[in-house]
Formats: structure tokens, C-alpha cells, sequence
């Protein structure tokens, strides 16, 4: 849900598509969801896309800049085709709807029925609704790999362009937890040069913060830029959101400070992380209550 990235999504997907051809676009959605987006790139309204939209309630999708994005797609390029290849999020929701649907259609002994039992089925297996900790993340990127070469040898040839977390996408690297080599590593071995990466994740920097506050920390003010509340029930069942500040020019207050037990990587932040730079980031728990944290870039 980071703008600056959608946007260069959207103006790369308009230059393979209006330029070069392509029509098929892969996401990082489970089947039915991309089913879905693409019964509602039929629809004359919005529907599917509002109820879609309301499944992604707690995941980072859940943002009006998401829902503005495949907005776009439909108005300037109309004949796109959704593949969505990640394991069955949702399924609860998004799943057992599209299969209830393809059931009130007669569609039961379809291919697309049993695509979409087999997209429920590997999101029980990846444990979709644990917490992170419990979950088995090497079975979610096997299954990923698994479900793009599915999908990309049925086009027989047709280029494609796809949109991954960039903890899927490096070619040279294992999944996040160290367990097995990540989709695009996997896939690189199969189609080598055919797999053509590109990382946007220094487009993070370009967010711009939403206000400058003034806030206290140990009885002194600092100017802070506030980049935003980004909800966490989803991944964490007892929270519920988080906030981030900035504290603009507070490094020399805080050097010297002994460092926690606690590291946040750079990459749960909203913008980029340069040395000397000092935040403080607020949860909210389920409870009502708040925590506040504050880290230090030393390096």
C-alpha cells in the first residue's frame, strides 16, 4: 500500500500493456481473489471490487490507494487478465464465497472449482489466521511457485508481468525465514533469463509524512513527522494498529541511550531509514491500551 510504488506498478503494467501486448497480470492474491477481479473487470459497477475490498479489512490491501489502483487498471487497460498466485487468503471469506458462487452456477466440477478448493487448501496448510510465529512459511512459497508455473505454462508462451513483495522476488535468495530458496530464486532455476526482477522497494523513500506534530519524549519537545497508522490484527491478534513518528533532529538526545533487546527491521517502517534518524512508533493493543517504543538508528 505504499503510493509511490502502485503508482510506478501502474505506469510499468500500462507500458507492457498498451506497448508490447500483454495482457496477463500476476499478483500476489490467492485464485479466487483474482477470479474475482476479473468477474468484477467484467461488471458494469463496483460491487466485487467494494466487497473484495472489505475482505482485505486488516491487511495492508485494506488501503484506499489499493482499491484506486485496480480502479486505474480497468479504466486504462481494460483487457487485463488477473492470475493470482499466492496461497488461499481469506478463505473464510473470499474463498468459500467464490466457491459458493461457482456451485449456484453449476460449476462444481469445474477446473475453476478445483483450483479454488486447492488455493483453501493451501492456505489452511500455511496456517492463514496464526500468528506469524506459527505459521509455515516455506510451504506458502513453495505453493507460490508452485501456482505461477501452473498458471504462466497454461498462457503457452505469453509474456506476463507480475507484482511480488520484494520477500519473493530476489533471485539470489532464501524465503524469510532461511527455510527454503524464495519464489523468484526457485523459479529462476526453472526459466533462468526468462525471469527478469525489478526492485522498487527504494521507492519507500519517496513517501512523504501526513503532518508535523510536536511530542514529548523524557520531559523535551520534538518537532515529529507522523508517516501514518498501519493495522496489524491480521498478522497479530493482540494488536491492533501502529503509528510512526519521526523525531526530527533528537539523535544527539538519544545516542547515548543503552539499546533494548528490541530491533525492528528497516523494512516494517513506511519510509526509508537513514543512520542517525530516532522514532517513535505507538501500538495499539486490543485491550484499548497503548505502547510506545522508540528506536534508534545507530547502524
Amino acid at each position: 500500500s505504499q503510493e509511490a510504488a502502485l503508482e510506478y506498478e501502474l505506469e510499468q503494467w500500462k507500458m507492457y500493456y498498451h506497448e508490447h501486448g500483454m495482457r496477463h497480470l500476476f499478483v500476489e492474491h490467492s485464485y479466487y481473489c483474482a477470479e474475482y477481479l476479473n468477474l468484477w473487470m467484467a461488471a458494469e459497477d463496483d460491487a466485487i471490487l467494494d466487497q473484495l475490498y472489505e475482505d482485505w479489512t486488516g491487511t495492508a490491501s485494506h488501503a484506499p490507494c489499493v482499491k484506486e489502483f485496480y480502479q486505474n487498471i480497468k479504466k486504462e487497460c481494460p483487457e487485463t487478465v488477473f492470475h493470482g498466485t499466492d496461497v488461499g487468503h481469506a478463505y473464510a471469506t473470499t474463498g468459500y464465497r467464490y466457491m459458493e458462487f461457482l456451485r449456484n452456477s453449476g460449476q462444481e466440477k469445474s477446473r475453476r472449482y478445483e483450483l479454488a478448493e486447492l488455493s483453501v487448501k493451501q492456505g489452511i496448510e500455511y496456517g492463514v489466521g496464526l500468528p506469524n510465529d506459527r505459521k509455515d512459511h516455506a510451504a506458502r512459497e513453495n505453493a507460490m511457485v508452485e501456482n505461477f508455473i501452473r498458471e504462466f505454462d497454461a498462457l503457452e508462451g505469453e509474456s506476463v508481468m507480475g507484482i511480488y513483495g520484494s520477500a519473493h522476488t530476489d533471485v539470489d535468495a532464501m524465503n524469510f525465514t532461511n527455510e527454503v530458496p524464495c519464489m523468484a530464486a526457485q523459479l529462476y532455476e526453472i526459466y533462468g533469463e526468462q525471469i527478469m526482477v525489478e526492485d522498487i522497494s527504494e521507492l519507500r523513500g519517496m513517501v512523504e509524512p501526513e503532518r508535523m506534530d510536536r511530542v514529548e519524549v523524557n520531559g523535551k519537545e520534538y518537532d515529529a513527522a507522523y508517516f501514518g497508522r498501519y493495522d496489524l490484527s491480521a498478522q497479530f491478534p493482540n494488536f491492533e494498529y501502529r503509528e510512526f513518528w519521526r523525531l526530527e533532529n533528537a539523535y544527539e538526545d538519544f545516542q547515548e541511550y543503552p539499546a533494548g533487546q528490541d530491533v525492528l527491521p528497516y523494512n516494517n517502517y513506511p519510509m526509508m531509514i537513514e543512520l542517525g534518524q530516532v522514532f517513535l512508533v505507538k501500538y495499539r493493543l486490543k485491550d484499548g491500551s497503548d505502547v510506545e517504543m522508540h528506536y534508534v538508528s545507530r547502524g
